[in-house]
């Protein structure tokens, strides 16, 4: 019997197939729309969102079917989980009926213990904790754009990766934990600039720590950008949090502007993972004049999700 294979957070997968999802991302992309192994052929993949979505939803309801299978969306409002249902009770239940998911929710214990009773294939789509196929896409951006030579192999992306100072700004939120997940993977300099007495989660760290992954934690945006290759950011209010005013006011003077662009390399990229809050997180100049990138990354999740969903649902 084979083992199942998660992708719960970038820690389920080794260095080395991380550098194959985005191998297999490039040749994926160049193939369009008919490319593909149809790994998904006659299967059943459910789509169990949580939380509302744009990319995520689209983008791997469109991979599935290029890539022969049948996505079956499911809300919360569809759901017994809306009306309190306990998670391993639906995971047991739709074990039954489909033979891989794709979860959206908020706590990542939530899609932890779906994965333990599903005993199928799980893909986490975004918890509070982590965003695991946004980073896989995130960094496949930076290297399409820092790639001048249009080699592409493995060895060509490790390099490329591996030599990035990649600059994050804003709340330490899930993506801010990703990130900090995939550096410990893959080596590459990780500056997080956030207002004093922001940090990353202790257990996000000690994880990242025990792998090796080193990251600084700045308190001046424009220090932290300096020499960066990549600067990104999210919004300052992550999806399901209240609203609030005391936070939004500590980290406004992190707003990523032409200060903090003028730091960092000339060859710089900006990415963002989407939706924008225009002159909040970014100031709108900079967004539009870097949105050839931020809309290649949102394509991209496509790409990536693809090269994740061969290698999860491969078995």
């Amino acid at each position: 019997m084979n083992s199942i294979k998660n992708l719960l957070s970038v820690y389920d997968f080794t260095k080395d197939e991380i550098y194959d999802i985005l191998l297999r991302s490039f040749i994926l992309k160049s193939e369009g729309a008919g490319g593909g192994n149809g790994c998904l052929k006659g299967k059943k993949i459910g789509l169990i969102f949580e939380k509302s979505s744009t990319r995520t939803r689209v983008s791997f309801e469109v991979g599935i079917v290029e890539l022969g299978g049948h996505p079956i969306f499911m809300s919360s409002r569809d759901l017994q989980l809306g009306r309190g249902e306990p998670v391993k009770d639906t995971a047991r239940v739709l074990k039954r009926y489909i033979d891989g998911a794709i979860v959206r929710t908020f706590e990542q214990e939530r899609v932890e213990t779906f994965a333990r009773y599903f005993e199928k294939p799980t893909v986490n789509g975004l918890t509070d904790l982590y965003h695991p196929s946004q980073i896989l896409t995130d960094i496949y951006t930076a290297y399409e754009a820092k790639n001048g030579s249009k080699n592409n192999t493995k060895k060509d992306i490790g390099d490329i990766v591996e030599g990035l100072k990649i600059v994050y700004i804003g709340d330490a939120n899930n993506m801010a934990n990703s990130w900090v997940n995939l550096q410990a993977m893959l080596g590459f300099e990780l500056v997080l600039a956030m207002p004093d007495g922001f940090d990353i989660y202790e257990t996000v760290a000690s994880r990242s720590r025990e792998r090796g992954g080193k990251f600084n934690i700045l308190h001046d945006k424009i220090s932290a950008a300096e020499d960066a290759d990549v600067i990104t950011t999210d919004v300052f209010i992550s999806m399901g949090q209240d609203e609030e005013k005391e936070k939004i006011d500590k980290l406004r003077p992190f707003i990523v502007d032409e200060s903090v662009i003028k730091s960092a390399k000339k060859d710089v990229v900006f990415l963002h993972c989407l939706p924008v809050h225009r002159n909040e997180e970014v100031a709108e100049d900079v967004f539009e004049r870097f949105s050839p990138f931020v809309f290649e990354e949102a394509e991209n999740r496509l790409h990536v999700q693809k090269a994740i969903i061969e290698t999860v649902f491969r078995n």
